[in-house]
C-alpha cells in the first residue's frame, strides 16, 4: 500500500501542471488536484499494481474537470472578489507578455480542445492514451488538437495585431 502512495505522491506536480493548464486560477487547480487525489485515495484498490499511476490519475482528473465544468454551464461562473479589484498590472517584459498572450489563448479555446491539447503536446501523452483518458476515439482527439491548434493561430495571430497596433498608436 505504501508503494502505491509513494508512486502517487511523486505524481502531483505533473497533476498540479495539467490542472493549471485547464483552469485560470491557480487555487482552483490546487483544489482540482486534491480532488484528485481523494478520489484516488478512496479508490486505491482500482489502480492496476506495477502500472504507473499517471494515466490513472489523469482520467480521473479530466473526469472531475469535465464534471465542474458542467457545473459551472449549469450555475454560471464565478469570479473571485480579488480578480474585480483592478490590482492587476501588465507585465513590462516581452517574454512574460508572450506567455500571458500564450496562456490567454489557451484558455479562450473550449476546454475539450485545451485538455486534448494540454495532454498530448504538454504532458507527452500518445494520442491513443490520451484518447483513452479522456474517454473518446482517437480520430476525435486528432480532430479536437487541430482544431485547437488552429484557434491558437487564429488568437495568437489576433493578439501580435493587437499589440502592434497599440505600440504605433502611441
Amino acid at each position: 500500500m505504501d508503494e502505491k502512495r509513494t508512486a502517487i505522491l511523486a505524481e502531483i506536480p505533473r497533476l498540479r501542471r495539467y490542472a493549471r493548464a485547464l483552469l485560470r486560477d491557480r487555487e482552483a487547480a490546487d483544489d482540482l488536484v486534491q480532488d484528485c487525489l481523494e478520489r484516488a485515495l478512496t479508490r486505491l484498490e482500482n489502480w492496476r499494481t506495477g502500472e504507473s499511476p499517471r494515466r490513472w490519475l489523469f482520467t480521473i482528473m479530466h473526469h472531475l474537470f469535465v464534471d465542474q465544468t458542467r457545473k459551472v454551464r449549469r450555475r454560471g461562473e464565478t469570479m473571485p472578489i480579488e480578480a474585480a479589484d483592478g490590482m492587476v498590472t501588465p507585465a513590462t517584459q516581452v517574454e512574460n507578455l508572450a506567455s500571458r498572450e500564450i496562456l490567454e489563448a489557451l484558455q479562450a479555446i473550449s476546454p475539450e480542445r485545451r485538455a486534448a491539447l494540454v495532454m498530448v503536446t504538454i504532458e507527452g501523452f500518445s494520442y491513443a492514451e490520451a484518447a483513452d483518458m479522456l474517454g473518446i476515439p482517437a480520430g476525435t482527439l486528432m480532430s479536437r488538437i487541430s482544431r485547437g491548434r488552429d484557434d491558437l493561430r487564429e488568437l495568437l495571430g489576433d493578439a501580435a495585431r493587437r499589440r502592434t497596433i497599440r505600440v504605433i498608436d502611441k
